[in-house]
């Protein structure tokens, strides 16, 4: 990853580090006419705290634009502010940058251009573009003027340069007393930007700088340093985020005053602003000042110091900033787009084993006492490209988890309880014999029988138990990390960042683990079966000590939870509105086609000339007549199909149907002007299904879920496996699955009640996620069934 290549002209789209995008664009730009001959940037952090996920973006941009265009990119200390930095910051930022996978050209520090940048405010001083103030920071700051109304002149804006250069060396010798001058820029009290009014440069601070000691009384403000540091460095494109978008403007003032050409062009893109999260340092920083965590590499919280001792791979934090983009407009990121980032990377890397997290003894009553023997069980699933089994000790004292033991299951259950049959992960299908309670009535104990032929002894098997054996399982300590804000927006409303930490943000359990584990490299990472992805702390976990911590779960449980509150909110509306004798919309927001009646002669009919127009040219392009209809008086639902059909991926009649059969049950009362369907995520969906690449049932989950919170259709497809199941072998082995797990429903079928094809395509679709073709689905089980009696 590090900036090897020489090439200085735009690479090709297939071996960018970074997609194109606006930024890539202006650089290609700035190349083409000459403005630049090699590309510099700069990753300029202030070591005032630990980097954060929402860096990693800015640190994949700075350093993969330069290494696309084989450029030069400097880590750059923006150490300004003497009372805030430290070494501590400086050393972890190194090591996150490091981490993450870049290399950078040379270290600078803002601090070694103190001497530079006072002679450079000396100039100012001398040209008249600055002045010495010597009024109090509060009268500074109240004639600055408002939004609608200009800033008052300060009394020494005309104070002869002569008087200002002497004031100013003399705070710089340490002559006054903090707040007794300021340095500040003379341009525009009237300007429109209000950092245009007279912004201050320099303030007096009699602090010790980190490295430079008690050598300086006066510091340069970041307006003045940063911009004069970029063009000290010849940085050719100066990235920053949206909030700096205002700044610019004195950037350019500053360095078109003080610098020849080029000079450094200022680019601003959108931060990355994480549900759930909180990407401020000085935020963060309160959190570990309050003891609300551990520190700063918490595994909860969202620095890379703490992802890293979390588990997350950089491998997996380059691929999520390369999903969000880099765009214009802020916006906020779900955060199961990172957790699925995650999961997608650790599926390829985390062998398959058994945890037990909270532990419950099982004991097999047919088997001896001393019934000990060996399992070879793989390492991984059919479908990851790996190969490898472990040894799994087995016998008649087993360890099963808690949670999936029942005295009185409800509907459905398909764990453990009196009288049902479970298979043991990699081993045999057991019976619920009895089970032990405690003084408070929960179990305590589970008796269970082994059974040799499930089939020729009508067991019906209701689902899998994970376990692991008593006589060998290994201690170990789980701490189950989740989020650490439970609310999307931590800091909505304004409140104070820790009112909204979550207490069961942390949980801490005691189980045991396979022995494999225990004994395996201490640095590898671990799919714990239907546990989650785990791996050793590397503070507390290495040695003697065995403790986990979860990187992330198998499955995102808080998008559900929010979608169901989101779909009530939906449907409620929907009810509303009903009861209001609104006709509900079906596509979209405005008035809704639907409301004609279904057996109208023409679709045409109480439609105005226009709609008549649109849907005739529609008709042209092959949409159905009834479709076109229906869509045109609805103007929402009309310019997300031109969109998408501008985008030129899926046919017209497709991108049609899908908008009114398909759409309407997604959008399930949401008005569409709400949802966060992008028309080119719609052509994506609908290409992939005229395709054939994924199943019906896939499409329409995704659909729902590109309504509720947006993203790239061909992305979450490629992330999640989605791809459509076309494995014979694979199919064929789902429906045998199905047909075993179900006996007593083969039985009725067989003996006519051919009704319950529905029910096996069903659950043949879901034990392969909705991935295969339904028709060939049935048509596989109907040639397992064979013909009814």
């Amino acid at each position: 990853m590090d900036s090897g290549s020489t090439a200085r002209t735009p690479p090709r789209d297939e071996d960018r580090v970074v997609s194109r995008n606006f930024v890539t664009d202006a650089v290609d730009a700035d190349l083409r006419v000459g403005r630049v001959g090699e590309v510099v940037t700069r990753f300029p952090p202030e070591p005032n705290g630990y980097l954060h996920i929402g860096h990693a973006k800015a640190i994949c941009l700075d350093f993969g634009v330069a290494r696309d265009y084989g450029g030069r990119t400097y880590l750059r200390f923006d150490d300004t502010n003497p009372t805030t930095e430290n070494p501590e910051f400086v050393d972890s930022i190194r090591n996150d940058v490091r981490w993450l996978g870049f290399a950078w050209t040379e270290e600078r520090f803002a601090s070694d251009y103190f001497g530079r940048l006072f002679e450079l405010a000396c100039r100012l001083i001398e040209t008249g573009d600055a002045y010495v103030d010597s009024q109090p920071e509060t009268e500074v700051r109240a004639q600055r003027g408002t939004v609608t109304e200009p800033g008052r002149p300060s009394p020494y804006r005309e104070r002869p340069p002569e008087e200002s250069l002497e004031l100013f060396h003399g705070m710089r010798a340490g002559s006054f007393d903090e707040g007794a001058h300021v340095l500040r820029a003379k341009i525009d009290m009237a300007s429109k930007n209000m950092l245009m009014r007279d912004p201050v440069l320099y303030r007096i601070r009699h602090q010790q700088h980190y490295r430079t000691g008690d050598a300086w009384h006066v510091y340069p403000l970041y307006d003045f340093a940063h911009p004069l540091s970029d063009a000290i460095e010849g940085v050719t494109h100066s990235l920053c985020t949206l909030e700096f978008e205002n700044n610019r403007e004195i950037y350019d003032w500053l360095v078109e005053r003080l610098f020849p050409a080029p000079r450094p062009r200022q680019i601003e893109f959108a931060r990355l602003n994480l549900d759930h999260t909180v990407v401020s340092k000085r935020k963060l920083l309160k959190l570990v000042q309050a003891g609300v965590v551990s520190g700063w590499d918490d595994p909860r919280m969202p620095t890379l110091a703490a992802l890293r001792r979390r588990g997350v791979t950089p491998e997996a934090i380059r691929t999520f900033a390369e999903r969000v983009g880099v765009t214009k407009a802020n916006s906020r990121t779900d955060l199961g787009l990172f957790e699925a980032s995650i999961r997608n990377d650790l599926n390829l890397r985390a062998p398959r084993t058994m945890a037990v997290t909270d532990p419950l003894p099982l004991d097999l009553t047919d088997l001896p006492d001393d019934a000990r023997r060996t399992i070879s069980a793989s390492l991984w699933p059919h479908d990851v490209p790996h190969e490898g089994e472990r040894p799994l000790p087995f016998g008649r004292e087993l360890w099963i988890e808690r949670e999936d033991v029942r005295l009185d299951p409800p509907k459905g259950w398909k764990r453990l309880a009196p009288g049902v049959a479970v298979r043991l992960r990699h081993g045999p299908v057991i019976v619920c014999e009895g089970i032990d309670v405690d003084d408070a009535g929960r179990p305590a104990a589970v008796r269970a029988r082994t059974v040799d032929d499930p089939e020729a002894e009508g067991v019906r098997v209701r689902g899998v138990v994970h376990w692991v054996a008593r006589h060998a399982g290994v201690a170990a300590e789980f701490r189950l990390v989740d989020r650490l804000f439970e609310d999307p927006d931590p800091e909505s409303g304004g409140r104070d960042v820790l009112d909204g930490v979550d207490p069961g943000s942390l949980r801490i359990r005691h189980g045991f683990v396979e022995p494999y584990v225990a004994d395996a490299d201490p640095d590898a990472r671990w799919q714990f079966e239907r546990q989650g992805y785990f791996w050793r702390d590397p503070v507390d976990g290495r040695g003697d000590a065995l403790v986990f911590t979860r990187i992330v779960t198998l499955k995102d449980g808080w998008s559900r939870s929010t979608d169901a509150a989101r779909t009530a909110k939906r449907r409620s509306r929907a009810e509303r509105e009903a009861d209001e004798g609104a006709t509900p919309r079906p596509v979209g927001a405005g008035r809704s086609p639907a409301g004609r009646p279904g057996d109208a002669p023409d679709p045409l009919a109480g439609l105005d000339d226009d709609q008549v127009a649109t849907v005739q040219r529609w008709e042209q392009e092959g949409v159905p007549r009834s479709d076109a209809a229906r869509i045109a008086p609805d103007p929402p639902a009309a310019a997300l199909f031109d969109a998408a059909h501008a985008v030129g991926r899926a046919t017209p009649a497709g991108l049609a149907g899908w908008i009114v059969n398909e759409l309407p049950r997604a959008l399930d009362g949401l008005p569409l002007e709400e949802a966060r369907l992008e028309p080119g995520a719609l052509a994506a969906l609908v290409a992939r299904v005229e395709a054939d690449t994924i199943s019906g049932p896939v499409a329409k989950e995704l659909l729902a879920e590109l309504v509720a919170h947006g993203g790239d259709p061909d992305a979450l497809v490629q992330e999640r496996g989605l791809a459509k199941l076309d494995d014979a072998d694979a199919l064929d082995r789902a429906v045998r699955t199905v047909l075993d797990e179900h006996p007593d429903e083969v039985a009725a079928y067989r003996g006519g009640k051919v009704g319950l094809i529905g029910f096996f395509v069903g659950r043949a679709m879901r034990a392969t996620d909705g991935r295969a073709d339904p028709k060939r689905v049935r048509a596989l089980l109907e040639a397992r069934l064979g013909a009814p009696d």
